[in-house]
């Protein structure tokens, strides 16, 4: 690995410099993790092509592929689907995947090195042995960079509080103590502080989960004693230098409170809904430069509810065919569609309505990691191009319908009881069933190879690369998981 460019070296910047500048905000809690300045690329041009069409690889040497890629892959966001197409992406390249010991590396506490499975400390030597790290951890910047090198790229993903919540409540009631205690989301978020209690046992997954699998700190006044809960109220919030994402060096100055409403508008005929009723903003300042922290390490956040704009966009920053960004959803729960495009209220009750703004609010910290990564997607649309994007979409869109037809029993997801081929069964978990797939019968050997990788789970995938990675000595039987939440 080369020497690192003056934008890179801020990566390795001690969390000091955060101290001084947050002052009281930022206290003890970025010792968890380092800052980083901002950084920018330009975005290689994505070379698009027609259903079963052959794969061209980039003809320019100055574009080649990413391989380099770290994923912090959150809960409830869609993240097993991108997860889906990083397994048979490594798979099929042939690159090695910085693994755990099990399913996950050891959340929900934060990430430690030495959990990934045959990771040796790098001491003198600068040669990385992976490509991907990228199942279930609380993000920990610091220690990745003990795995993988600085210069790869990170990505997530983030999903409206609102649908995340509906998710989670259904996923992890038996995990959650605060959601266990409840008899529907609905009566959770009319008194939240009736069930939850900060420190409860999985009571992560019940408030700011995306924040917490960020691996940020929580403000001060989160972190207070049990009953008092309510931060601090500024009954005169001042105007802040806020650094937008995506923004690099350029300053603007936001209004505090735009972070948690922005005014309701039209973009490219999308919607951008008005956010909760009136919050609590003494932390402003620290949420903020949380944000900004978060600019300065990812290279994109993908957003679910525009999973698809999404998904091309990572093709042109990883400068992937569009081929390599196609695949099905997975672990999705029956029924929760209606979940990935809940940040449009229109159709919505005004029961239901209420109940996006009680989420919303609940899960303050979560919406404003939402809201900026959403306004920083669309600004990178606008820079690549509407119309252009629109022609991409479509072409993934079609591809993903073909492969599904040809590969697929039904052409879509089905209800686990009819998958008994336990390759593709996906792990059961929580009270809504988890689809999967069949394979229709009569593939050639090369299509029956292609789609195995479009429908395998996560967990079996992990296993079979576990495997090849870790070849045993002996036969082993096929492993059954006993995972609380994968």
């Amino acid at each position: 690995m080369g020497p690192l460019s003056p934008t890179r070296t801020m990566r390795f910047w001690g969390p000091r410099s955060l101290g001084v500048a947050l002052g009281v905000f930022m206290t003890i809690g970025f010792a968890l993790q380092l800052w980083g300045g901002p950084f920018q690329r330009r975005l290689p041009k994505l070379q698009l092509r027609h259903p079963w069409a052959p794969s061209p690889r980039p003809a320019s040497p100055s574009c080649p592929p990413r391989q380099r890629l770290v994923f912090l892959k959150t809960h409830k966001s869609g993240s097993s689907s991108v997860l889906s197409l990083l397994h048979r992406y490594g798979d099929q390249h042939g690159l090695r995947f910085a693994l755990p010991a099990r399913y996950q590396f050891g959340y929900p506490r934060l990430f430690q090195a030495s959990r990934v499975k045959g990771h040796h400390p790098q001491g003198g030597d600068t040669q990385f042995p992976f490509h991907i790290l990228c199942h279930h951890m609380r993000f920990n910047l610091k220690e990745v960079l003990q795995v993988m090198p600085s210069d790869s790229f990170f990505f997530s993903i983030v999903r409206d509080p609102a649908a995340l919540a509906r998710s989670a409540f259904s996923y992890y009631k038996s995990t959650s103590s605060a959601f266990r205690k409840s008899p529907s989301l609905a009566a959770f978020l009319a008194n939240p502080r009736a069930f939850y209690q900060p420190g409860g046992r999985g009571d992560h997954y019940a408030r700011n989960l995306l924040w917490f699998d960020f691996g940020l700190p929580f403000p001060p006044e989160m972190r207070a004693k049990k009953g008092n809960l309510h931060p601090s109220r500024n009954p005169h919030p001042h105007q802040m230098h806020v650094l937008p994402s995506g923004a690099g060096p350029r300053v603007r100055i936001l209004d505090p409170n735009a972070l948690f409403h922005p005014i309701s508008t039209v973009v490219h005929g999308n919607i951008q809904t008005r956010s909760p009723p009136s919050l609590n903003l003494g932390s402003s300042s620290f949420i903020q430069w949380s944000l900004a922290w978060l600019d300065s390490v990812f290279d994109l956040v993908l957003v679910a509810e525009y999973f698809d704009e999404s998904l091309v966009l990572l093709a042109d920053a990883l400068c992937w065919d569009l081929d390599d960004v196609v695949g099905f959803m997975h672990n999705a729960q029956a029924g929760g569609e209606q979940g990935l495009s809940i940040a449009n209220n229109g159709g919505l009750t005004v029961e239901d309505q209420r109940l996006n703004a009680r989420a919303r609010a609940w899960n303050n910290l979560d919406w404003a990691l939402y809201v900026h990564f959403n306004r920083s997607l669309w600004t990178r649309i606008e820079q690549y191009g509407q119309k252009r994007l629109e022609k991409a979409v479509a072409e993934l869109r079609a591809r993903r319908e073909a492969l599904a037809k040809h590969c697929l029993v039904g052409g879509e997801a089905l209800d686990p009881k009819y998958i008994t081929d336990r390759r593709f069964r996906p792990f059961q978990f929580g009270s809504a069933k988890v689809l999967g797939y069949i394979l229709r019968s009569g593939l050639s050997p090369q299509d029956q190879e292609e789609c195995e990788r479009l429908v395998t789970p996560e967990l079996q995938y992990k296993d079979k690369l576990d495997t090849k990675q870790f070849p045993p000595t002996a036969p082993l039987p096929l492993k059954t998981s006993k995972l609380l939440s994968p």
